[in-house]
Protein backbone atom coordinates (compact mmCIF):
# COMPACT_ATOMS: atom_id res chain seq x y z
CA UNK A 1 0.00 0.00 0.00
CA UNK A 2 1.48 3.26 -0.94
CA UNK A 3 0.84 6.24 0.20
CA UNK A 4 -0.19 9.31 -1.29
CA UNK A 5 0.36 12.77 -0.71
CA UNK A 6 -3.39 13.92 -0.21
CA UNK A 7 -5.18 16.68 -1.87
CA UNK A 8 -5.95 19.53 0.01
CA UNK A 9 -9.83 20.28 0.34
CA UNK A 10 -8.91 24.00 0.02
CA UNK A 11 -7.09 26.38 -1.88
CA UNK A 12 -3.32 27.74 -0.65
CA UNK A 13 -5.19 30.45 0.55
CA UNK A 14 -8.42 29.72 1.99
CA UNK A 15 -6.82 30.06 5.17
CA UNK A 16 -5.22 33.85 5.28
CA UNK A 17 -4.95 35.93 6.94
CA UNK A 18 -3.81 33.80 9.80
CA UNK A 19 -1.93 30.75 7.57
CA UNK A 20 -0.28 32.42 4.53
CA UNK A 21 -0.16 30.94 1.03
CA UNK A 22 3.32 30.19 0.57
CA UNK A 23 3.70 28.44 3.76
CA UNK A 24 0.68 26.17 3.07
CA UNK A 25 2.29 25.52 -0.22
CA UNK A 26 5.54 24.50 1.08
CA UNK A 27 4.17 22.86 3.60
CA UNK A 28 2.29 20.17 1.95
CA UNK A 29 4.07 20.33 -1.27
CA UNK A 30 7.60 19.91 -0.08
CA UNK A 31 7.87 18.96 2.78
CA UNK A 32 4.75 16.24 3.40
CA UNK A 33 5.83 15.00 0.02
CA UNK A 34 8.88 14.59 1.35
CA UNK A 35 7.37 12.48 4.13
CA UNK A 36 5.56 10.18 1.89
CA UNK A 37 8.49 9.67 -0.41
CA UNK A 38 10.89 8.39 2.32
CA UNK A 39 8.17 6.08 4.26
CA UNK A 40 7.34 4.96 0.38
CA UNK A 41 10.87 3.96 -0.01
CA UNK A 42 11.35 2.36 3.88
CA UNK A 43 8.09 0.67 3.27
CA UNK A 44 8.97 -1.84 0.17
CA UNK A 45 11.69 -3.32 2.14
CA UNK A 46 9.40 -3.96 4.91
CA UNK A 47 7.77 -7.54 5.18
CA UNK A 48 4.55 -7.80 2.78
CA UNK A 49 2.29 -8.01 5.78
CA UNK A 50 3.52 -4.63 7.01
CA UNK A 51 3.32 -3.10 3.56
CA UNK A 52 -0.56 -3.67 3.70
CA UNK A 53 -0.90 -1.74 6.59
CA UNK A 54 -2.12 1.89 6.44
CA UNK A 55 0.15 4.64 8.41
CA UNK A 56 -2.08 4.63 11.19
CA UNK A 57 -1.86 1.32 11.47
CA UNK A 58 1.88 1.21 11.20
CA UNK A 59 2.47 3.44 13.60
CA UNK A 60 0.66 1.27 16.24
CA UNK A 61 2.92 -1.51 15.85
CA UNK A 62 6.12 -0.11 15.63
CA UNK A 63 7.39 -2.67 17.82
CA UNK A 64 6.62 -5.35 14.57
CA UNK A 65 8.70 -3.56 12.12
CA UNK A 66 12.32 -4.41 11.57
CA UNK A 67 14.76 -2.68 14.16
CA UNK A 68 16.76 -1.15 11.08
CA UNK A 69 13.98 0.54 9.41
CA UNK A 70 11.71 1.09 12.55
CA UNK A 71 13.27 5.48 12.92
CA UNK A 72 13.10 5.84 9.24
CA UNK A 73 9.24 4.43 9.80
CA UNK A 74 8.85 6.37 12.96
CA UNK A 75 9.47 9.38 11.20
CA UNK A 76 8.27 9.50 8.11
CA UNK A 77 5.12 7.48 8.56
CA UNK A 78 4.76 9.70 11.10
CA UNK A 79 5.35 12.65 9.90
CA UNK A 80 2.70 11.38 6.39
CA UNK A 81 0.01 10.81 9.11
CA UNK A 82 0.31 13.86 11.29
CA UNK A 83 -0.01 16.41 8.31
CA UNK A 84 -2.73 14.14 6.83
CA UNK A 85 -4.38 14.99 10.15
CA UNK A 86 -3.37 18.52 9.70
CA UNK A 87 -4.74 19.62 6.79
CA UNK A 88 -8.13 17.96 7.43
CA UNK A 89 -8.34 19.77 10.53
CA UNK A 90 -7.98 23.45 9.47
CA UNK A 91 -11.14 25.24 8.14
CA UNK A 92 -12.17 28.68 8.41
CA UNK A 93 -15.58 29.73 10.20
CA UNK A 94 -16.61 26.79 12.24
CA UNK A 95 -17.66 26.88 15.61
CA UNK A 96 -17.23 24.02 18.69
CA UNK A 97 -20.07 21.98 19.49
CA UNK A 98 -21.65 18.98 20.08
CA UNK A 99 -20.37 16.01 22.43
CA UNK A 100 -16.85 17.50 22.01
CA UNK A 101 -17.74 20.77 23.74
CA UNK A 102 -19.62 19.30 26.55
CA UNK A 103 -16.62 16.60 27.06
CA UNK A 104 -14.31 19.75 26.77
CA UNK A 105 -16.66 21.40 29.44
CA UNK A 106 -16.60 18.45 31.52
CA UNK A 107 -13.07 17.48 31.35
CA UNK A 108 -11.28 20.77 31.76
CA UNK A 109 -14.16 23.05 33.62
CA UNK A 110 -14.32 25.53 30.34
CA UNK A 111 -13.12 25.99 26.66
CA UNK A 112 -11.17 28.97 27.67
CA UNK A 113 -9.29 26.72 30.61
CA UNK A 114 -8.73 24.01 27.69
CA UNK A 115 -7.45 26.55 25.38
CA UNK A 116 -4.64 28.05 27.80
CA UNK A 117 -3.67 24.58 28.46
CA UNK A 118 -3.11 23.09 24.54
CA UNK A 119 -1.57 26.59 24.09
CA UNK A 120 1.28 25.83 26.93
CA UNK A 121 1.68 22.83 25.18
CA UNK A 122 2.39 23.76 22.21
CA UNK A 123 4.86 26.66 23.38
CA UNK A 124 6.78 25.05 25.19
CA UNK A 125 7.47 21.76 22.98
CA UNK A 126 11.29 22.50 23.17
CA UNK A 127 12.36 22.20 19.01
CA UNK A 128 10.13 20.62 16.68
CA UNK A 129 6.71 18.60 17.79
CA UNK A 130 2.93 18.70 17.94
CA UNK A 131 0.81 19.59 20.09
CA UNK A 132 -2.70 17.41 20.45
CA UNK A 133 -5.70 17.07 22.03
CA UNK A 134 -6.41 13.11 22.64
CA UNK A 135 -8.92 10.54 23.35
CA UNK A 136 -6.42 8.76 25.97
CA UNK A 137 -6.62 5.15 27.35
CA UNK A 138 -8.81 5.79 29.43
CA UNK A 139 -11.31 7.57 27.49
CA UNK A 140 -10.40 10.88 28.80
CA UNK A 141 -9.66 13.88 26.95
CA UNK A 142 -5.95 15.13 27.08
CA UNK A 143 -3.95 17.55 26.02
CA UNK A 144 -0.54 16.63 25.79
CA UNK A 145 2.89 17.23 23.43
CA UNK A 146 4.75 15.13 21.34
CA UNK A 147 8.08 15.32 19.80
CA UNK A 148 9.61 15.33 16.26
CA UNK A 149 7.06 13.25 13.97
CA UNK A 150 5.69 11.34 17.00
CA UNK A 151 1.98 10.37 17.65
CA UNK A 152 0.19 9.48 20.05
CA UNK A 153 -1.09 6.80 17.97
CA UNK A 154 2.72 5.62 18.70
CA UNK A 155 1.79 4.48 22.15
CA UNK A 156 3.39 5.42 25.19
CA UNK A 157 6.61 3.20 24.50
CA UNK A 158 7.61 5.68 21.43
CA UNK A 159 5.67 8.81 22.04
CA UNK A 160 5.62 9.34 25.54
CA UNK A 161 1.64 9.39 25.62
CA UNK A 162 -1.10 7.04 24.24
CA UNK A 163 -4.03 7.89 22.86
CA UNK A 164 -6.66 8.76 19.55
CA UNK A 165 -5.66 12.48 17.48
CA UNK A 166 -8.83 14.33 18.10
CA UNK A 167 -6.96 17.80 17.29
CA UNK A 168 -3.38 18.34 16.02
CA UNK A 169 -0.75 21.34 15.81
CA UNK A 170 2.13 21.49 14.24
CA UNK A 171 4.97 23.49 15.59
CA UNK A 172 7.56 22.92 13.67
CA UNK A 173 9.28 25.83 12.32
CA UNK A 174 8.39 25.24 8.79
CA UNK A 175 4.91 25.39 9.81
CA UNK A 176 4.94 29.42 10.59
CA UNK A 177 8.62 30.69 9.81
CA UNK A 178 7.62 32.61 6.73
CA UNK A 179 4.59 34.66 8.30
CA UNK A 180 5.38 34.36 12.26
CA UNK A 181 8.91 34.13 12.07
CA UNK A 182 9.69 32.96 16.48
CA UNK A 183 6.57 34.13 16.87
CA UNK A 184 5.45 30.64 17.67
CA UNK A 185 2.57 32.48 20.58
CA UNK A 186 1.30 34.35 17.63
CA UNK A 187 1.26 31.56 15.70
CA UNK A 188 -1.00 29.48 18.15
CA UNK A 189 -2.86 31.43 18.73
CA UNK A 190 -4.09 32.42 14.94
CA UNK A 191 -4.49 28.75 15.29
CA UNK A 192 -8.08 28.96 16.61
CA UNK A 193 -9.27 30.96 13.95
CA UNK A 194 -8.58 27.94 11.26
CA UNK A 195 -9.31 24.77 14.14
CA UNK A 196 -12.20 22.47 12.41
CA UNK A 197 -14.12 22.02 14.31
CA UNK A 198 -16.78 19.99 12.86
CA UNK A 199 -13.82 17.61 12.08
CA UNK A 200 -12.85 17.70 15.47
CA UNK A 201 -16.47 16.83 16.75
CA UNK A 202 -16.68 13.93 13.79
CA UNK A 203 -13.33 12.22 15.38
CA UNK A 204 -14.26 12.21 18.52
CA UNK A 205 -18.05 10.98 17.70
CA UNK A 206 -16.21 8.27 16.02
CA UNK A 207 -13.99 6.83 18.59
CA UNK A 208 -16.52 6.81 20.98
CA UNK A 209 -18.87 5.08 18.22
CA UNK A 210 -15.97 2.32 18.46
Amino acid sequence: MAFVLPELPYRYDALEPFFDKQTMEIHHTKHHQTYVNNANNALSELPEELQRLDADQLLGQLDDIPAEKRVVIRNNVGGHANHSLFWKGLKLNTTLHGNLKKAIEQQFSTVDAFIDEFEKAATSRFGSGWAWLILNDENKLQVVSTANQDSPLMGAKYAGVSGFPIIALDVWEHAYYLKYQNRRPDYIKAFWSVVNWDEAEARYNLINAS
